[in-house]
């Protein structure tokens, strides 16, 4: 069950040497993966596919080099456990357990090429390739055992009961290498004792060659490039095992942070693991230096799958794969620089600061494995004077992974600080950034007319006035005519003159507010100041019937004969729901005294006519008049101000 790339490890060396210099970005990726219940992992380097084995779906599921779910799913493996890739890469082959036969399965066409009956109710769970014959663990619990198919034969032959006196306590987890022939690697995971049985396997029988209890429940292992060793990762310890296979003789542990759930080892020796992380510390290690070397942790995920071969090399053995989730939120995680401790960066800065005052920015760069004081950090900061961002050089990194620095922001807003570490041979990028809030001056703006009331279509001019600011001096200059239909428009943007000064004509036949904004600069803030005015309805009033008009009593009066009515007729701007308010006074020893006041509805031309009907005979002699008014708010709206129309005076004569 060895899983090897098809990179030679001298080669893959010679990559990473060359690529080390220029430093690559840091960045991982997630892929959503339709993964139910996961179980093994094969790359294939030769076809640039990623196989994974979904049990509970009885199929694999297959991705590209990336990790990207290519929608290729090969169906019809009923409870598929194990994956086994030929030598060359050209077949892989599966354990159904829920069929009792290992399937062949063509790596080019992804085709199912050949399948081997291991016989009824052995359940076939594991499977390896070693010197032309497919060895597979089978059965369940104290019924277990070692069995193989024979490839070399013309017609391929299926044996069972070949674990040479080993009584196995569960279907033995199997792993061989080429680079080792001759050898078979059994795991009995099913056991607290943990043995662990190396066959020789030259002569195509199995012989125990060297067996040890070494106390565990085995949940993964893999063979180092060389096929000399094992690394095991079991539960009851915190370190991961190396065993030599020649005599399982221990070599040496790598430590980690929690139990141990699943190991490969890339082409150059490369070990990486993935623990169960019960304190949220980190689930993902990679050891490039060896045991005595700081694991490298790249990543922490809320949950990984158990029980499953969920971590993986790239063929190149440049990129590091990791199965996260479960259910409809599998994802494979793709580690793009597995072997460089992941360097974090923060940043802090003072929540507020005065403007052309010295501030102090303080951070922290940690890792995995320290970076020495003096490591350069490169300094950015952007403004509004700088929005692309202005270089500060760079600065030392202290003891401890702290460091420091001053600036002097000339530029009022929101300031920020961005640090960036480039990274190394060892050390992943890093970069860290925090705002502060720098304060501006507060500029004089000021706009004229507020209050005053015009007659209607009047033109006004109004003046926008800007103090002082530093270099935006455009001013803008709205308008927002009462009433709902009329939207708030921009009527004037430009530059304030040499006096600071920007004016506008508006023709007023609304109510309007009159707002001057500025927008601000680097080192003084926005500002708005408005004005509103007032603009009177035009209010145009005639008198018909009468039989003539004449100057009477200091005005003009029409008369009328006790037989007409006297029709009124005013004029004025229509609006939706526009009423004018109609007064009527008559005039008795020396003043006017009024009647009750009554509102008409305007048509839609804005023209109201009112007939003033009655027995006239009892007026005659009588002083009367009228006058139509414009009220805001009571006339059935208020996008005008209150205006009143001229008094039309009359008489009834005999």
């Amino acid at each position: 069950m060895r899983k090897r790339s098809l990179l030679a490890a001298t080669t893959l060396a010679a990559l990473i040497g060359s690529t080390a210099l220029a430093v690559p970005s840091y960045a991982d990726t997630d892929r959503p993966i339709p993964l139910t219940d996961a179980g093994d992992t094969v790359v294939d380097g030769a076809h640039q596919h990623i196989f994974l084995a979904d049990r509970y779906n009885n199929r694999i599921v297959v991705t590209d080099a990336t990790g990207k779910y290519t929608g290729t799913t090969l169906t019809g493996l009923p409870q598929v456990r194990d994956l086994e890739l030929s030598p060359d890469g050209n077949t892989l082959y599966a354990a159904l357990y829920g069929a009792d036969k290992i399937v062949a399965i063509d790596t080019a066409t992804l085709r199912q090429t050949a399948e081997y009956r291991t016989g009824a109710g052995t359940m076939p769970s594991s499977v390896s390739f070693a010197d032309g014959k497919l060895w597979f663990g089978y059965g369940d619990q104290w019924e277990s055992g070692l069995g193989k198919v024979d490839l070399t034969a013309e017609t391929p032959v299926v044996t069972l009961d070949l674990a040479a006196g080993h009584d196995f306590a569960s279907p033995p987890k199997l792993y061989a290498d080429p680079d080792n022939p001759g050898t078979l690697l059994a795991l009995d995971a099913g056991i607290s004792s943990g043995p662990i049985i190396v066959y020789d396997i030259s002569s195509g029988t199995p012989v125990i060659r060297v067996t040890e209890d070494k106390g565990g429940f085995y949940k993964d292992a893999a063979l180092t490039p060389d096929g000399q060793n094992v690394v095991v990762a079991g539960p009851g310890t915190r370190a991961l095992t190396e065993y030599r296979l020649s005599d399982l003789a221990q070599v040496r542990t790598y430590p980690v942070k929690d139990q141990p759930e699943t190991v490969s080892i890339a082409p150059d020796g490369t070990v990486a693991a993935t623990v169960l992380d019960t304190d949220d510390i980190g689930d993902t290690y990679v050891f490039t230096g060896g045991p005595g070397r700081p694991s490298v942790r790249n990543v922490s995920h809320s949950w990984m799958p158990w029980g499953a071969h969920a971590i993986s090399w790239s063929a190149d053995g440049a990129k590091l794969f990791v199965q996260t989730g479960s259910g409809e939120s599998t994802k494979l995680h793709r580690i793009d620089e597995p072997r460089k401790y992941e360097a974090t960066l923060t940043v802090n800065a003072p929540t507020t600061a005065a403007r052309a005052k010295s501030l102090k920015v303080t951070g922290r760069l940690t890792a995995g494995l320290a970076l020495p004081a003096g490591t350069p950090l490169k300094v950015t900061r952007t403004d509004r004077e700088s929005p692309k961002g202005k270089s500060l050089g760079t600065k030392p990194l202290g003891s401890g992974g702290a460091f420091s620095f001053t600036d002097t922001p000339q530029s009022g807003g929101t300031v920020t600080y961005t640090v960036t570490y480039e990274g190394d041979a060892t050390h992943t990028p890093a970069k860290g950034a925090d705002s502060v809030a720098v304060s501006r001056a507060k500029p004089v703006l000021t706009i004229g007319n507020n209050g005053k009331v015009y007659s209607y279509g009047k033109d006004v001019r109004f003046t926008a006035h800007l103090g002082r600011t530093y270099s935006n001096r455009t001013v803008e200059i709205w308008a927002d005519p009462f009433g709902a239909d009329k939207p708030n428009k921009l009527v004037k943007t430009g530059k304030v003159n040499s006096h600071g000064d920007l004016s506008v004509i508006l023709e007023l036949r609304r109510d309007t507010k009159v707002t001057a904004r500025y927008k601000g600069d680097s080192r003084y803030t926005s500002a708005s100041a408005s004005s509103t005015v007032g603009a009177k309805v035009s209010v145009s009033t005639s008198v018909s019937n009468h039989y003539r008009a004449k100057s009477a009593w200091g005005h003009t009066y029409y008369f009328f004969h006790k037989t007409k009515n006297p029709l009124i007729t005013t004029k004025m701007p229509y609006y939706p729901g526009r009423a004018q308010k109609f007064e009527f006074e008559v005039y008795y020893q020396g003043r006017w005294y009024p009647g009750d006041p009554a509102y008409f509805r305007l048509g839609t031309g804005g023209v109201s006519k009112v007939t003033i009907t009655g027995n006239h005979s009892e007026d005659v002699g009588w002083r009367f008049r009228v006058r139509s008014s414009y009220i805001n708010g009571t006339s059935g709206d208020s996008v005008n101000s209150t205006t009143h129309g001229a008094w039309k005076y009359f008489t009834f004569t005999r």
